[in-house]
């Protein structure tokens, strides 16, 4: 009987956290949920801040809940999260304040202050990252600017779940996808950039020693497995940013596919030998990110689906909570291509009432406006579909391949709607599963770091034969192309 290993993976996402464990064999991976809790921003003295104390304690509860179930040796424990925020400690270890929320407005025209310090091309030369104002380097540039304490105090900057391993194991480290994130870094070295540190007058000796995934960075410490019922755990830094480790899981085999992680956001892209920094890639603004195994992630972030979750947000607010199924399938019945957004606008980035920044989108660009909740939704769905459209032929611009099958993996694909229009709006076969492909491509990296896996193409097979997987193939084509031509336009 083939050897059954088991791991923890503390899964953190924007809207919600969850540990988990999972079993490896040579064959299979079997995910069980063990913890699941509420993840988002609290207001702090007017700024947008993650609640570090408290996501703490919901993962510390959930890594007690996974060792009693275990009921055997736990192989590792390994953390992924979102990209970009960063945590400060100070000499003696401690977390300065609680880290900033991406969508916070501190980052409000930073990109404009760092063009004026250093020329934006150089700044894509030296990272060959897509130019989003929540980049590390644009929320560092904003309280290098505002004179903050907090930075005056700092010893050590630490991305997210690093963070959370910092905390479990006592070592400071920077996994290598996800400082990838940030900007800080130049992505044909896979080192820090001090060309972009020094033309921003930035603090470069805050920034930690890089480590590749897959590394065992330490134990879990014993203060905190005596509080938690664990014995010495390896802590093993996986493709910590949550996107590498949902790629990780990709059951792709031969042949050219492109993923795209769909859920709060949308991250559209390709696997690459080394990082492409190029006139295509840069008018694009295509982002070249750390992958497994020394590969780039060569995507491009897309707002994602929290245009839906923000109306519905709304739409509780004002004493109508509706599921995301029965909104999904109001917009079935709702009116096609009543109306397109650009969907990657800026208007769209902060949390608030979705439903009338879409209104006044719609009312700017001379589009019909609408209350009809259904009508929004098919709205939203279709205009991502299309966005997705031409980032794919971006992509194969800039790589000069033909794209044959994209896989779409993460929570976004129960939405059954958005799937088909997305295999109607590219005319390509699309894929999808597994759902928690974050979670699944963490563990995977686990038995990869504890030799019990060898490779990145074997945990490839695994995940194949694990999980349920749908194929949608495309519909209305001629329908579907003159609307994007509508959109080219």
């Amino acid at each position: 009987m083939a050897e059954v290993k088991k791991y923890i993976a503390v899964d953190l996402g924007a809207e919600s956290g969850r540990v988990m464990i999972g079993s490896v064999s040579a064959e299979k991976l079997i995910l069980e949920e063990i913890h699941r809790f509420a993840n988002g921003p609290i207001d702090e003295d007017g700024s947008l801040k993650w609640d570090f104390e408290k996501l703490m304690s919901e993962i510390k509860a959930g890594i007690a809940k996974a060792a009693k179930a275990a009921r055997t040796q736990i192989w590792g424990i390994g953390v992924d999260s979102w990209g970009v925020d960063f945590g400060l400690l100070d000499a003696a270890g401690e977390l300065v304040e609680n880290p900033y929320h991406y969508r916070d407005n501190q980052t409000n025209g930073m990109r404009e202050k760092a063009y004026e310090l250093m020329p934006k091309r150089d700044i894509y030369e030296n990272s060959g990252i897509q130019f989003m104002q929540l980049n590390s380097l644009y929320q560092l540039l904003a309280m290098r600017m505002a004179n903050s304490i907090s930075l005056a105090k700092a010893k050590d900057l630490v991305f997210i779940g690093d963070l959370v391993g910092y905390y479990l194991c006592g070592k400071i480290f920077a996994e290598y996808t996800l400082a990838s994130t940030s900007q800080f870094m130049d992505m044909k070295t896979g080192k820090w950039s001090k060309a972009i540190m020094e033309g921003l007058s930035l603090p470069m000796n805050i920034l930690p020693k890089v480590v590749p995934p897959g590394t065992v960075v330490g134990q879990l410490g014993a203060k905190i497995g005596v509080e938690l019922g664990c014995g010495p755990i390896p802590v093993i830094a996986i493709g910590a940013h949550d996107t590498a480790s949902a790629v990780a899981a990709v059951p792709a085999s031969e042949g050219n596919w492109a993923y795209l992680s769909s859920g709060t956001w949308s991250l559209m892209g390709v696997e690459i030998p080394k990082a492409i920094v190029s006139d295509k890639t840069f008018e694009y603004e295509f982002t070249n990110e750390g992958g497994i195994e020394n590969t780039i992630r060569l995507l491009k972030n897309i707002m994602g689906l929290w245009l839906m979750q923000e109306c519905r947000r709304q739409w509780q607010r004002e004493g109508e909570d509706l599921t995301y199924d029965e909104l999904t399938d109001l917009a079935k019945e709702a009116e096609p291509f009543a109306g397109r957004l650009t969907v990657d606008d800026s208007a769209f980035l902060a949390p608030g009432d979705m439903p009338k920044r879409i209104n006044e989108h719609l009312a700017k660009t001379a589009q019909q406006t609408t209350e009809d909740k259904g009508q929004i939704i098919r709205i939203i769905l279709e205009s991502l579909a299309l966005r997705y459209r031409t980032v794919m032929e971006y992509l194969e611009d800039a790589t000069g391949n033909k794209i044959d099958v994209i896989h779409i993996v993460g929570g976004g694909i129960q939405n059954e709607l958005l799937c088909q229009f997305t295999a109607n709006a590219l005319g390509k076969k699309v894929i999808t599963g597994p759902i928690e492909a974050t979670a699944s491509g963490n563990i995977l990296m686990q038995a990869i770091a504890t030799g019990q896996i060898k490779s990145l193409s074997d945990a490839r097979k695994i995940a194949r034969k694990s999980f349920e997987l749908k194929e949608y193939q495309p519909q209305d084509a001629a329908v579907w192309e003159e609307q994007y031509r509508k959109t080219k336009k």
